[in-house]
């Protein structure tokens, strides 16, 4: 096994940390006086520089201790978290970045510029400095609530019972009632209240919230409030005894000498009650509840392995697929039953695998709030960003190359989408522009939406600039999604200056070429003066996928089942009658469509009765004419090789149960190459 990398494992958490940091201080810019988001980035601040200082990162733990300090400063209420202070710090952050993943590169004499302006803003923003808020709680919070009402309570119509569910209510509870005082029978008042309560809660609501649960009888009753503080060694129950007052130090060494369970001694002395024996143990509970939740219970795994684990899987489910065929003649029920327990146990360890290469989104959506934030200041542009489905999830593959394309989405809704202050103001628009990232699961695929609120497409000056570049034949009708998608080619540009973010052509057909090695599509929509809006379709995972399995000649192929509309058959007279132009009326739409086995050479003659498959990519459909449709298949994707890598109308390849290869047909290309040919058609016709 390959030992653990210490170094390693800081520079990974620092990273967490680092993306931390930088999100809480860009909401502090919009919140500067919510204490939540004080907390967190002085919590990131502070991880830093300790686990620093224990890995040898020294110059980091030297640095960072000064952006603490005047952290602090903000987080006691001392100095106001002004935009200055946050854009230093967001400084400050990046030269940590650099002395943690290359600190030969670092500058010192940069860090200590940035220290000394930190500095300079801390000066300048202490005077007339206003308290933090006090928000909600960043999580659960624990309470110790003891109280006992006035004997005659109940005479004058309180109820503690209904006081115990309000508190049950809040959040989590455990309620011990204090029987201590009830007197003996022959001295009992049935109408006086003579027990007390002792109620550990954990809860989201402030203290203020309980307070107000016994608001109309804090005059006479005894109540205590007293908040636990958690820690990863929960205490002892001799240690909460002595903390909520119920023994003293020297009572509780004395039943520890004995050598018996705590509780015990001191319930049989008579020094404590078996009721506030059991309200401590229910506090040591909640301690060390809330104690695991606050730290977690995950491990952090080599991607690699995830990767190994991940093909482990895929030949699982090739090796059942072949089981499954070679018992499919067998007439033995107890064979056919282990057959469908292996392929139902194939199936969960494929989703569980799956489950695990899954992501949050939101860690991917958290990096650009830095980068609309400096596109902002670059463009002299007002600019909000507004997620949406942040805990959409989808593989941790497709993540890691999701960011650069949706780097230069946002970089282009900014430079060319919104408009410059002055214009937002003569369009009637608020000053400040916005762009959205919106993230959903539409059936087995995410939907990433890029929009924003500006001018939207200039249908007029794409065409010229396309018939400019060659791209388009002159005066060449198109509708929107065809000549928006011309934005994504090589080279292709409308700005009419180079600046240091776009102009030169360069990023949007990396953007194409990206997705569509994710097997992905782009949809492109806009309307004039109101904005426009790029939508990303993906697959959830890049390993496996369900699969429409065909023939077409002797071959086998497999089209992926997401992009499948519907099947119709093909009859011999529509096949007669749409020799020059390969169209197939459908519900009254007509379809252009593709006989693969042209396209494929296959040398055989057709079946009698061939099918069509209708397959989209985004609104355009088109039909793909095989000789069989065999059925559903569960695909393991393989990449094909670098000798293949110019057939075009294939993304894949996987390993049927027979052995066998069959080939991945990639549906957008095909999809264009539907479209190209019945542009021809027209332009001969």
């Amino acid at each position: 096994m390959t030992p653990i990398d210490a170094t390693e494992t800081y520079r990974q958490e620092a990273q967490e940390l680092l993306e931390q940091l930088e999100h809480a201080l860009l909401e502090i810019g919009h919140r500067p006086g919510d204490a939540d988001l004080i907390d967190s980035a002085f919590r990131a601040l502070h991880t830093i520089k300790g686990s620093g200082a224990m890995f040898g990162f020294d110059r980091v733990a030297a640095f960072t201790h000064h952006v603490e300090t005047a952290f602090d400063m903000v987080r006691k209420g001392k100095v106001a978290a002004t935009a200055e202070l946050v854009a230093l710090t967001l400084a400050a952050k990046d030269q940590m970045r650099r002395l943690i993943e290359a600190p030969d590169a670092a500058s010192d004499a940069d860090g200590r510029a940035i220290l000394d302006r930190l500095q300079a803003a801390v000066d300048s923003a202490t005077v007339g400095a206003a308290p933090v808020e006090s928000g909600a709680a960043a999580g659960p919070v624990t309470w110790r609530v003891r109280f006992r009402l006035p004997s005659g309570a109940m005479a004058t119509g309180s109820n503690p019972l209904l006081l115990i569910e309000e508190l049950r209510e809040l959040g989590e509870a455990t309620v011990t009632a204090l029987t201590e005082q009830v007197p003996a029978l022959e001295d009992l008042d049935p109408t006086e209240c003579h027990v007390g309560w002792d109620v550990i809660l954990t809860t989201l609501e402030p203290r203020e919230r309980i307070e107000q649960v016994f608001l109309f009888l804090l005059d006479d009753m005894e109540l205590a409030i007293d908040r636990v503080e958690t820690c990863d060694d929960p205490p002892r129950p001799g240690e909460v005894l002595v903390a909520r007052g119920d023994v003293k130090s020297a009572e509780l060494d004395d039943a520890l000498s004995r050598q018996a369970p705590v509780g015990k001694p001191l319930v049989e002395t008579g020094t404590l009650s078996e009721d506030k024996l059991a309200g401590a143990l229910a506090e040591q509970q909640h301690v060390r509840a809330a104690s695991a939740a606050k730290s977690g219970s995950s491990i952090r795994v080599p991607a690699e392995r995830l990767d190994e684990m991940m093909d482990r899987v895929g030949e699982l489910v090739i090796a059942q697929s072949r089981l499954k065929q070679i018992t499919a003649s067998s007439d033995d029920p107890q064979i056919q039953s282990v057959v469908e327990e292996i392929e139902r146990l194939a199936r969960e360890l494929q989703d569980t695998t799956m489950g695990v290469r899954m992501v949050p989104i939101g860690s991917l959506f958290g990096r650009f709030r830095r980068l609309v934030h400096d596109l902002s200041r670059d463009l002299g542009k007002e600019i909000e960003l507004v997620t949406t489905g942040e805990d959409t999830e989808l593989d941790k593959t497709v993540i890691e190359r999701l960011a650069d394309p949706l780097v230069h989405l946002i970089r282009n809704s900014g430079d060319h989408g919104l408009e410059t202050p002055d214009g937002r103001a003569a369009a009637g628009k608020p000053a400040s522009g916005r762009i959205s990232l919106t993230a959903r699961h539409a059936g087995a695929e995410v939907l990433i939406t890029i929009g924003d609120d500006g001018r939207g497409l200039d249908r007029a000056r794409i065409q010229a600039r396309a018939e400019e570049n060659g791209l388009l034949a002159p005066g060449a009708k198109l509708g929107d999604e065809e000549l928006f998608k011309i934005i994504f080619e090589p080279g292709f540009s409308t700005a009419r200056e180079v600046t240091n973010l776009s102009g030169r052509g360069v990023g949007m057909d990396v953007v194409k070429r990206t997705i569509e090695d994710l097997r992905g599509t782009i949809d492109v929509r806009s309307t004039p003066g109101r904005g426009s809006e790029v939508t990303l379709r993906l697959p959830l995972t890049l390993a496996i996928i369900d699969g429409l399995l065909v023939r077409i000649g002797r071959g086998r192929y497999v089209i992926p089942l997401t992009a499948v509309e519907e099947c119709v058959e093909l009859t011999p007279q529509d096949d007669l009658r749409s020799t020059g132009r390969s169209f197939l009326s459908i519900r009254d739409e007509l379809v252009p469509f593709i006989r693969l086995r042209e396209q494929f050479r296959t040398g055989t003659p057709p079946d009698p009765y061939q099918k069509v498959v209708v397959v989209s990519d985004g609104e355009s459909r088109v039909g793909l004419v095989v000789d069989q449709v065999i059925g559903d298949h569960q695909t393991v994707i393989k990449s094909l090789s670098n000798l293949h890598a110019d057939a075009a109308s294939f993304s894949g390849a996987t390993i049927l149960g027979d052995g066998t290869v069959a080939l991945i047909l990639d549906v957008p290309q095909l999809v264009e190459d539907g479209r190209a040919r019945d542009d021809r058609l027209k332009a001969a016709g």
